[in-house]
């Protein structure tokens, strides 16, 4: 069997443990992991290994694995790091599938602990088993039949539907204490340490046929192999709900950057750019990861983002308004026959609009009552329930109320929010327990129906492949390869609109010019009124060195222009290579946008587009995306744009042409997936207009050597 191609049952679902390092001292992790496997009702078969014992929890006791008689499933290893390698090929000759490495000092401490895990590497692959960790706390599933907690968690989470992968194992433990305490039922949970073999996509993978497994969820501190994850979590996220925690958010790598492009792509935005692409919800913290889990353990997906309100107190009922516009939902008015309908349950002074403000006096039968008559409203998708408790009315009742609600109208997501400690626990336990998420604070429900309503628009979303285009490839690779062989890595600005051409990018006919002369002929060739560029290789920004005159009308101007360039340019940059300047025509009307690349270390380019001009850096209405960039994709960066109303039409100025824009990324796309030798793309600005688009400028620069060397080697 080829490594790799095994199924992950060995670990997950094993009919036999070997606990090999398990000790007789309570409190140790080896005698934690065998109590829990026995105190929560392990399905299989257990053998503690130890040679210094005879009996372990009443159990026999192995001095090592080979001794055991029967066949071993899956061995949970304990021991220290120099003993690991013995162990795994003991376990390799008896024909073990999985194992469970809980040991740490391998690569996390460098030095020697780097070589004992490629050693490690090699030895799994010889035998062929699959391995969590190492340096990780366990691994649990609470399916039916099997009930393994091979962990040294103290807990055993309920069970339920949510499969978790950590590559935290103390961010583990807090993890499982918090879905015991909040009734949140796992399904299967990992902690994968190192991700020595089995890695996060490998359990994305697993969980995506498992049916006990619908929604996941993970911590991640890097993806590993973002291609992979890609391609996984985009077919995945289609099955089933994908949330992650993913930490490391900061990063002052994009100072170095010289495009616009490169300094706008900040370390954590190549992250909200891969999710974004496969569906994948991004949680700020495990509170709100577990707020987001909550709902999508048992709340169905809203058929769109109209979200009624519900509550016996004014000013909650303004805040959670507040905050589900805020996190991009509606709170419509109610139509007039659900208001007449609340008018005749409801004292004269409540409110029937939405918020629905049915006064503090309200008992738990006018909940009822109330969310049902909301529910039925044909322009509410979704409700939110909210309770203060006032003197006489319990929250369990309330709570019982909002579950007889929901039983009415079961498609339409019900979410409940308790203020107020008065009976919390047991009325946040009954409706967890009747499969309606209760939070304490607005906040942590808006988020919650945010994230359903954007697996709404995910499973609505189109699926597409990326376009290609026929292109002028082979007249693309003749310039870079020019450019390097000149020792170069910054094409020149007629270079780089060639490039652009090549790909049927449109560009302005730009002329070069060396002297005065020069300049007055190639004005005369692309006709008045023009714009004048200056042209050195030293030059990222020509405007901020008066390098750049636009709108000359005749020669005159030209010619003065011409000379003051040249004047100011020398000035500000004495130690600048000029090499001539460039001519165009200028070109009137439109928007000024910008589009680029910027080359990852990890995921690769990243893709951009957003308002341009010269203070691009400075407005930051940008959006990113990880190529290949899809047509859905393009369409979604448009629409984030905090400038969009611009592009479509402002103070009576003409709309642009959107589907210029969004076939230029995705030329862009192929342009920078055929040549990777592209580190950074800037075309600022690209005319937006009625009818298609211009390039007005472009930079390019190309990967240097120790780059190139420094990107084969992460890639190999």
């Amino acid at each position: 069997m080829l490594y790799g191609m095994t199924t992950l049952d060995s670990l997950f679902r094993p009919r036999s443990i070997a606990v090999i390092g398990t000790s007789r001292r309570p409190g140790t992790i080896g005698w934690q992991i065998l109590d829990n496997l026995l105190t929560h009702g392990y399905g299989g078969v257990v053998y503690p290994v130890n040679p210094q014992a005879h009996a372990i929890h009443s159990i026999r006791a192995w001095p090592s694995v080979s001794e055991i008689p029967d066949e071993i499933d899956l061995a949970v290893v304990v021991v220290a790091a120099p003993k690991v390698l013995d162990v795994i090929d003991e376990c390799g000759r008896k024909g073990v599938k999985g194992i469970v490495l809980i040991s740490a000092g391998f690569r996390e401490i460098g030095g020697e602990g780097v070589a004992l895990e490629a050693e490690l590497m090699t030895r799994i692959k010889r035998y062929g088993i699959r391995l969590v960790g190492p340096n990780c706390m366990g691994i649990l599933t609470t399916a039916e039949g099997v009930s393994m907690n091979a962990t040294f968690a103290p807990n055993m989470p309920p069970a339920g539907p949510i499969s978790f992968m950590s590559q935290s194992g103390a961010l583990g433990v807090t993890i499982l204490d918090y879905a015991s305490e909040y009734g949140i039922g796992i399904h299967q949970f990992a902690s994968v340490g190192n991700k020595l073999d089995v890695s996060g996509n490998d359990l994305l993978e697993y969980w995506e046929d498992d049916p006990e497994t619908r929604v996941v969820l993970m911590y991640l501190e890097d993806f590993g192999d973002p291609r992979r994850f890609t391609r996984v979590a985009r077919r995945v996220s289609r099955k089933k709900p994908i949330a992650v925690v993913k930490s490391g958010r900061t990063g002052a790598g994009a100072r170095a950057a010289s495009s616009h492009t490169g300094a706008l792509a900040g370390t954590d935005t190549a992250t909200d750019a891969l999710l974004a692409q496969c569906g994948v919800i991004r949680a700020q913290s495990i509170q709100e990861l577990f707020d987001i889990a909550m709902a999508f353990e048992n709340q169905p997906v809203p058929a769109g983002n109209r979200v009624a309100i519900v509550t016996n107190a004014g000013g909650p009922g303004i805040i959670i308004a507040d905050a589900l516009e805020g996190a991009g939902l509606m709170v419509p008015s109610l139509s007039p026959e659900t208001q007449a309908a609340l008018h005749r349950v409801l004292p004269a002074e409540a409110s029937v609009r939405n918020p629905v403000d049915m006064i503090a006096s309200a008992t738990a039968e006018i909940y009822e009552k109330v969310l049902s008559i909301v529910l039925a409203d044909d322009g509410i998708d979704a409700a939110v329930a909210a309770f203060v408790p006032p003197l006489g009315i319990r929250q369990t009742d309330v709570a019982r109320s909002i579950v007889a609600a929901r039983g009415q109208h079961p498609g339409k997501p019900l979410l409940a929010v308790l203020m107020g400690r008065d009976g919390l626990p047991e009325g946040k336990a009954r409706l967890q327990g009747a499969g309606v998420p209760a939070y304490i604070f607005p906040e942590s429900a808006a988020r919650a129906l945010a994230a359903l309503d954007g697996r709404r628009r995910w499973l609505e979303r189109e699926v597409v492949e990326p376009e290609v285009f026929d292109v002028d490839h082979e007249r693309v690779v003749s310039i870079l390869d020019q450019v390097q062989s000149e020792g170069r890595i910054d094409l020149t600005e007629a270079e780089a609109l060639e490039v652009l051409e090549a790909y049927g990018i449109s560009t302005v006919r730009a002329i070069k010019a060396t002297d005065e002369a020069e300049t007055l002929a190639a004005a005369e060739e692309v006709g008045y009124p023009v714009v004048l560029k200056i042209l050195s290789p030293d030059i990222a920004h020509k405007t901020e060195v008066g390098g750049v005159r636009v709108d000359l009308a005749d020669e005159d101007e030209l010619r003065t222009a011409f000379r003051e360039v040249l004047v100011e340019v020398q000035r500000a940059r004495p130690d600048a290579q000029i090499d001539g300047v460039l001519v165009a025509p200028f070109i009137e009307g439109g928007v000024e946008t910008v589009m680029g690349v910027s080359l990852d270390g990890v995921f690769g380019p990243l893709i951009m587009c957003g308002m341009g001009g010269i203070h691009v850096e400075a407005i930051g209405d940008v959006s990113f995306r990880v190529q290949p960039v899809t047509r859905p994709d393009a369409r979604e960066m448009i629409e984030s744009l905090r400038g969009k109303a611009i592009l479509r039409g402002h103070r009576g100025a003409p709309p642009v042409d959107e589907d210029a824009l969004i076939e230029t990324i995705l030329r862009l796309s192929q342009l920078v997936g055929d040549h990777h030798r592209i580190a950074e793309l800037d075309i600022n600005p690209f005319l937006a207009l009625p009818e298609g688009g211009k390039s007005l400028d472009g930079r390019i620069r190309i990967q240097s050597e120790s780059e190139r060397d420094t990107n084969r080697e992460r890639n190999s």
